[in-house]
């Protein structure tokens, strides 16, 4: 790295460490890597069937509990038969263990002998005519992204607000709308000062976008809109992936739409912020959670399960985690140790780290070490969605982009502008058919300024934060075939001492962090980034169709 940019990056990731980490430690030898082995994570598709995958003890008797409860609710799954009415009370039942368990198996299976049955799947996207006799089954998670990993599994799950929810948006930021598209008086809003308002109002002046506009105000989508109404019409048989991640509220709206509640869960993820550290399936009675204790994921060792599960020992301090780290990379290159950020890496694989304000300098420090200008982004930099912006009339719309598989936390590479003021010519990752062009609102975030640049926006469509890094939180739900553990913030949060639900958070982030990799964990120790191999590219992805396809936004 030469001196100039060295010096440049030292300066943007100054204040990433709280403490000194003491002496530098030297990076252990390892095996050079020739190629990768096999995957953390085993993906189950459709065409799974019980001859496949044999069940465990635990996992049988997990069977065998829900049948029994599904039985009462008059869903034979044993025999496939079923009886036209739901029970009056709620049962509710939690699947719980961690990483490479077989709780996505196990759901999975049981969704196909409901739908053999004769259960009728409802998502989303359609819902047949009601029909007095039908029984019906919604496979949720609580965000896209999590969604998004099952269906990747062939289980086609929804979100419980796309299913579940309308929303409900603040009356003091409809004002604001309001009075930017000319309909109102100029608002005084609680906790928006003028000068926020005159941004909202320059902005809007200039791009008539209410969400570019609200963003320039500093505002979120979750900042304007105050929750979710129920549907009106109830539901039979709810199973819901990743219930580490739910609220109290949801699970008792769940229970009002659900005669039949299965929770499949982590013990060992992070809970939700406001709830102490607790997951909503801690405080059912013990005779409603069935725990799944075998490792199914892979039959050979895994030196990245390994790890995960290690932490599980209430005796295990950072440091000795750290060596067993370090003996993970010299013995197996699927563990890699390493002095600095891989910038080359983060372009299609985000750094995971605890705090938002090392997220945005690390954006940043990936953005210097490519030269990027500052508020226009380059061929190949990298995003995440962070939701669509698109009122309740523009519904088809919605599902169109979300049907491509552009939902909230689907991974993108931008690829130059489009061809209308505000659209973004985008490759998905992970999409059959990646090559798109959407209206955009592109956010880049700088360190120490409360308003991010907007690089794009449109006066409706998807919005995106940069790719290049992302916080353990917003990563749960998610997987990629690499990832990079910012190890400092761990550092940091180690020193800390803090505890949720009588376990170190440092253990929870590691956790989360280290399982989000299906194939290779580099576990970086210093806050300093590597300069990039070469430019930013584009050659590296699959080649779609010749020409781009515009989405229905364009209409």
């Amino acid at each position: 790295m030469t001196g100039g940019l060295a010096g440049i990056l030292a300066g943007i990731l100054t204040g990433i460490l709280t403490g000194d980490r003491g002496a530098k430690r030297a990076a252990p030898a390892r095996p050079a890597p020739n190629g990768l082995a096999s995957e953390c994570g085993a993906h189950y598709g459709p065409a799974m069937t019980l001859q496949q995958h044999q069940f465990s003890d635990d996992q049988a008797e997990a069977w065998d509990r829900v049948a029994e409860a599904l039985a009462g609710a008059g869903v034979d799954i044993v025999d496939s038969t079923l009886l036209p009415d739901a029970p009056a009370r709620t049962t509710v039942l939690a699947i719980v263990g961690k990483a490479g368990s077989g709780k996505t198996m196990l759901l999975a299976e049981l969704a196909r002998a409901l739908t053999d049955a004769g259960v009728e799947m409802v998502s989303g996207d359609y819902e047949g005519r009601r029909r007095k006799e039908r029984r019906t089954l919604a496979v949720l998670a609580p965000t896209n992204k999590a969604a998004s990993v099952l269906r990747g599994h062939g289980v086609p799950a929804t979100t419980i607000h796309r299913i579940l929810y309308t929303p409900v948006y603040d009356p003091e930021y409809e004002r604001i709308a309001e009075w930017l598209a000319g309909s109102g008086e100029r608002p005084v809003v609680e906790g928006l000062t003028d000068a926020a308002l005159d941004r909202a109002r320059a902005f809007y002046d200039q791009i008539k976008s209410i969400p570019g506009a609200l963003a320039a105000a500093g505002l979120r989508g979750s900042d304007f809109i105050l929750g979710w109404k129920r549907r009106e019409d109830p539901l039979d048989i709810g199973f819901v992936d990743e219930a580490s991640m739910l609220d109290e509220r949801q699970l008792d709206d769940l229970r009002e739409i659900f005669p039949t509640l299965v929770l499949f869960g982590d013990p060992a993820q992070l809970a939700p912020v406001g709830q102490s550290g607790e997951m909503v399936f801690d405080r059912l009675p013990e005779a409603r959670k069935l725990a799944l204790h075998r490792i199914h994921r892979q039959e050979d060792d895994n030196p990245i399960l390994d790890l995960a599960h290690a932490l599980g020992d209430p005796d295990l301090g950072f440091e000795r985690f750290e060596a067993m780290v370090a003996q993970a990379a010299r013995r197996d290159h699927r563990v890699v140790w390493s002095e600095r950020v891989d910038a080359t890496l983060m372009a299609r694989s985000p750094v995971l780290v605890w705090r938002n304000q090392t997220r945005i300098r690390l954006i940043q420090a990936f953005r210097t070490a490519y030269e990027a200008p500052p508020d226009v982004l380059l061929p190949g930099e990298p995003l995440i969605c962070d939701g669509i912006e698109l009122p309740l009339k523009h519904r088809k719309k919605r599902l169109d982009l979300e049907a491509r598989g552009l939902i909230k936390g689907a991974q993108v590479i931008y690829r130059g502008p489009g061809t209308r003021p505000g659209f973004a010519q985008l490759h998905l990752i992970g999409s059959d058919d990646p090559l798109m062009s959407a209206a955009s609102i592109i956010k880049i975030e700088v360190p120490d300024e409360e308003e991010p640049l907007i690089a794009s926006a449109a006066t409706m469509g998807a919005v995106f934060l940069h790719g290049a890094a992302v916080t353990i939180h917003k990563a749960q739900g998610s997987q990629w075939e690499e990832v990079q553990v910012f190890a400092p913030d761990l550092f940091v949060a180690a020193r800390m001492g803090r505890i949720e639900a009588g376990i170190p958070l440092w253990k929870r982030l590691a956790y989360v962090a280290i399982t989000r990799a299906e194939a290779r964990l580099h576990w970086v120790v210093r806050p300093r980034l590597g300069r990039p191999a070469e430019r930013l590219s584009l050659a590296d992805l699959p080649a779609g169709s010749p020409a781009l396809r515009l989405d229905a936004s364009e209409d």
